[in-house]
């Protein structure tokens, strides 16, 4: 073979070999078109070669499972304990007190004792009626934007042990929707008008998820004293964890109301922290 046979020779292979991969190159170039508009009258693109992919575990061979769907794990409802006799006193650090007043909202007194508890940055409780709060829940709605707590004093105002536990029910649950209209929670905490207690009392507000707080002191401002008789009666009374008893409504309330801007500022000079209960949950 003479040299420029050799060479013609490599020249034609040479030729060949571009050709071939010109066409395997177009060929995959129509393969990716037809891929990515979607034509399906095409043969599907095959996977790259490699080890084949491995089956997903199952959820229980992972040591930490990741959660399913939004927001955080559901938790068991806490259960309220059924107490056999009201709280009467609180527990807290130092020398803490707690202020409640009954039988309210009026609007004749509940706005000026609002006004002096956050002069001072107060908060306290409130045990309301459902037939005074279902006509006043402007001052219900202001006791939650302040801090305050509310608690269900009943409907009526009733003895609770001449009543039925229908009765019982109706008077506390009623409350309960009234508060939870204007307050914007249902309350977590009750007192039964006069102090008078009985079995299903306490059961109920636990069904009803509250827990009975009473006093320690009563200043017995419904009985119409001078309002010196009342701040006399709480600072003889001060000391830690004293629940104080006063009223804002259910007669002539306006010695409560000056005897609260005078024993009030004394208090907390004397080194007393006004505060409200936290709840403990069986």
């Amino acid at each position: 073979m003479t040299k420029d046979q050799f060479l013609t020779r490599l020249l034609s292979r040479r030729r060949a070999l571009l050709v071939g991969a010109a066409a395997v190159g177009a060929a995959g170039t129509a393969g990716l078109f037809a891929a990515g508009t979607g034509d399906t009258s095409k043969r599907p693109v095959l996977p790259a070669a490699g080890p084949p992919a491995r089956r997903p575990l199952k959820p229980s061979a992972y040591r930490l499972q990741p959660l399913t769907g939004y927001g955080p794990p559901r938790t068991a409802p806490r259960r309220t304990l059924v107490r056999h006799e009201p709280l009467l006193r609180v527990s807290g650090r130092g020398r803490t007190m707690v202020l409640t007043f009954d039988d309210g909202p009026d609007p004749r007194y509940t706005p000026d004792i609002l006004d002096t508890l956050a002069e001072y940055d107060v908060r306290a409780m409130f045990f309301v009626c459902g037939e005074m709060a279902v006509d006043n829940k402007d001052l219900l709605t202001r006791m939650s934007d302040e801090g305050h707590v509310v608690g269900n004093h009943t409907w009526s105002h009733p003895l609770l042990t001449r009543l039925s536990r229908g009765r019982i029910r109706s008077e506390m649950e009623r409350t309960c929707d009234v508060i939870e209209e204007a307050y914007g929670e249902r309350p977590q905490w009750f007192r039964a008008p006069y102090g008078a207690w009985n079995r299903a009392a306490f059961q109920l507000g636990a069904e009803l998820g509250m827990d009975p707080l009473a006093w320690t002191v009563d200043t017995l401002d419904w009985t119409a004293p001078a309002a010196r008789t009342i701040v006399g009666r709480v600072e003889n009374g001060a000391a830690p964890g004293v629940v104080v008893l006063s009223h804002d409504a259910g007669g002539d309330r306006s010695q409560s109301v000056r005897a609260l801007r005078d024993y009030l500022p004394q208090l907390l000079d004397s080194g007393y922290h006004i505060t409200v209960p936290r709840r403990h949950y069986a």
